[in-house]
């Protein structure tokens, strides 16, 4: 069991004592034998490799301890420790004793625990060492040479000490300057060698701290001090350093302090969570002491809040900027510091600066490998790696010192930090400026003092874009010829109170390329117009329905213009209802006239023709057929298959102006005994084929004789060289 031999200003004998009975301290009773110890408040551990005196007390207790004298704590101390073996020896060396104890520690000594206090000039103490086995032992102490402690009594021999018999031992202390001074005695017995620490106390500092500090009751997220006035008390100055943990804060944390002086030392208690903090504040002396202040606090929430939770703003204009209020109301006695946050809480906060910090992270190992891959072309470049390496640790820096205020380019908090105080109320402005047209919505969080958790505001707005309306939102043209032009007019306002600049969205179908809109783009300002001119010109006959739009910048949706119609070809018609060529002889032309007019207001080309007549050669009248013996008609079986054309038309093809009229003349050669029923057909370009049709109706009539009575009645022509060439009439 280790204990310590302490040195004041009387000189002491060091007394050894032998005992044969048992000892307990609070516990029950155990045989001297057996490993007995004893727990010393504020001793040193046994490891004597630090001469720092360790320990820990409250103010008032370390007060107390330091102003014992050495008598009054070596009266209070009841506490004995366990001496450092530093050798075992063979006792078949030095004794005849045969008996095996399983306690290898002969020696325990009292009241050596304790430190205090040394005062100039030195004197001589002793204390009484005792033995505690049940047979005499030998030992022998040996003291280190130093300049300080010198063994004076008995020096350098073996003294048997019998069971529960004293031995004394006195020590002569010779200090230079108050301070501390550490040495140890050597005791030596039959068995073992270990060390009796040897600790002379000096000056020491007293900073009379409280031994509490309680903050009672107090706000959440806000800081309460308390200051003390703390003087030096001891005969030392006082080299501190003050320490504690969150949520309490203390100032000055390191310092010096001079023999009875003072000094103002701040502890701040800033809770960050509602509920009870139990914490220490420690005093570290540059002696080894630490001394304990118990601090408390109790954190609550106060009558801190918003007036509203959710805030719409008005419709606002691109490129404008509305705004709406909402009041902060401190209903409390403290000052409430408040800042406006995107996150909710804090963790989500740390969370955000840990990626943002992972991302620059990423993108300085992309610099630096492309940066070493051109070090290999260009070595001189490596001299800006260093350059690389601080930019980026600069933004992490930058990142990790960011506290996060709300910042937003659609809605903006004006102020985003502040104070409200006592029993007032703050007015923060929440401005709007929207860049697109659509509804936005964002909640922010107040973070103020007082309250535990994060105030949420939801904020609502809706960005509006330019306000362009037509004058209708349809134009219905009714029929329209086709390949007429015609010209409207539509008138585009701006009902809003941004410019509108606006383009013509090319149409996409065939009949919305007929349509020509100018200007195709343009701008107008707040209440103003712009006239659109609409040309329509088509080809393409039919009803039809077509939306033009015009893209509005801003706007997410376009403009749009329905015009509607029908395309009609032109109206014409022949002035009879047919024509009607009677009874008409073989080779014997007849022609009849009508008249084709032009109702219309546009121009028509049309082309006339026959669709039932035949394809051949055009029919020959019967003088022709008579006078030219070479024909193929008069050849037997010439007939073919090819019947010829026996109508003509003039004129066939042409053009009829608007509201005009043209006469045309059909003329009938008929080389084919029928019944005529046919159509005469105007085919008018752009518009279609056989858009009108005149009826033809003829009959064919022979010759008035009664050679129809004759069978087998040909007509026959003898040439000067004596041919015969016969044809029959009927074909």
């Amino acid at each position: 069991v280790e204990g310590s031999v302490g040195l004041e200003q009387t000189g002491k004998k060091v007394l050894i004592k032998k005992r044969t009975k048992t000892w307990t301290q609070s516990s029950p009773p155990q045989p001297w034998h057996k490993a007995a110890f004893l727990l010393s408040s504020g001793s040193p551990s046994s490891d004597n490799s630090t001469h720092v005196l360790v320990m820990s007390l409250t103010p008032s207790a370390f007060l107390k301890e330091m102003s014992l004298t050495t008598e009054q704590r070596l009266a209070s101390t009841r506490e004995m420790r366990r001496p450092r073996i530093i050798q075992l020896l063979d006792m078949s060396e030095t004794s005849h004793q045969k008996v095996a104890f399983s306690c290898l520690f002969s020696l325990l000594f009292d009241g050596m625990g304790r430190s205090f206090f040394l005062m100039f000039p030195a004197e001589w103490q002793n204390r009484s060492f005792m033995s505690f086995l049940q047979v005499p032992r030998l030992v022998k102490v040996v003291l280190e040479s130093s300049p300080y402690f010198k063994l004076i009594s008995p020096s350098d021999v073996c003294r048997k000490v019998a069971p529960g018999m004293p031995s004394t031992f006195r020590i002569l202390f010779t200090p230079e300057e108050n301070k501390d001074y550490f040495h140890q005695l050597t005791c030596i017995t039959e068995r073992e060698k270990f060390i009796v620490p040897i600790r002379a106390i000096g000056a020491r500092a007293i900073l009379d701290f409280p031994d509490q500090l309680n903050f009672s009751v107090c706000p959440v997220k806000y800081s309460t001090q308390k200051t003390l006035l703390v003087r030096n008390i001891g005969n030392r100055e006082a080299r501190y350093c003050i320490s504690t943990q969150s949520p309490f804060s203390v100032d000055p944390s390191i310092g010096t302090l001079g023999i009875g002086d003072d000094m103002q030392v701040t502890v701040e208690f800033h809770p960050l969570k509602t509920g009870d903090h139990f914490r220490s504040l420690i005093v570290h002396y540059d002696t080894g002491e630490d001394i304990h202040t118990s601090l408390y606090g109790a954190a609550v929430d106060v009558n801190i809040r918003l007036d509203r939770n959710s805030l719409t703003v008005e419709k606002t204009y691109l490129t404008l900027s509305n705004h709406r209020s909402v009041v902060i109301h401190n209903r409390s006695e403290i000052i409430a510091h408040f800042q406006w946050k995107a996150f909710v809480t804090q963790e989500e906060e740390d969370q955000q600066k840990l990626r943002l910090c992972r991302m620059l992270r990423r993108q300085e190992e992309d610099k630096m490998d492309y940066f070493l891959e051109e070090c290999t072309v260009d070595p001189t470049l490596r001299e800006r790696l260093s350059l690389l390496s601080r930019s980026f640790q600069n933004q992490r820096a930058k990142v990790q010192g960011d506290s996060m205020l709300f910042s937003d380019d659609i809605f903006t908090i004006e102020p985003v930090e502040g104070d409200v105080w006592p029993n007032s109320s703050a007015e923060i402005n929440v401005v709007f400026k929207p860049r697109e047209a659509r509804l936005y919505q964002q909640t922010v969080y107040c973070n103020i003092s007082g309250r535990e958790t994060r105030l949420p505001l939801r904020i609502k707005g809706e960005g509006i874009g330019p306000q362009l309306r037509f004058s209708f939102d349809q134009l219905d043209i009714g029929k329209v010829f086709v390949g007429s032009t015609h010209s409207y007019e539509a008138i585009l306002f701006n009902k809003g109170a941004i410019d509108a600049l606006f383009s013509l969205v090319p149409p996409s179908t065939a009949l919305g390329s007929c349509f020509t809109l100018l200007p195709r783009e343009g701008i107008i300002l707040p209440d103003g117009l712009q006239v659109i001119r609409i040309s329509f010109s088509s080809t393409i006959l039919g009803k039809f329905t077509e939306e033009f739009r015009f893209s509005v910048n801003g706007s997410p949706e376009p403009v749009t213009l329905t015009i509607r119609g029908c395309v009609i070809g032109p109206t014409f018609h022949f002035d009879v209802p047919c024509l009607c060529f009677g009874d008409v002889s073989f080779g014997f032309p007849c022609t009849l006239s009508c008249r084709l007019t032009n109702t219309s207001l546009v121009p028509m080309t049309f082309n006339l023709r026959i669709p039932g007549d035949g394809s051949g050669e055009p029919s020959v009248t019967s003088f022709v057929q008579m006078s030219d013996s070479t024909r193929p008609s008069w050849r037997r079986g010439a007939q073919g298959h090819i019947k010829p054309t026996e109508f003509t038309i003039k004129p066939c093809r042409g053009t009829i102006r608007s509201q005009g009229l043209l006469d045309i003349q059909v003329t009938l050669c008929s080389n084919t005994v029928k019944k005529y029923e046919l159509a005469l057909v105007v085919d008018v370009d752009g518009v279609g084929k056989e858009v009108l049709a005149l009826l033809l109706t003829a009959r064919y009539q022979r010759f008035p004789c009664s050679i129809q009575s004759v069978p087998g009645l040909q007509f026959c022509k003898t040439s000067a060289n004596g041919n015969r060439q016969c044809m029959d009439p009927w074909g």
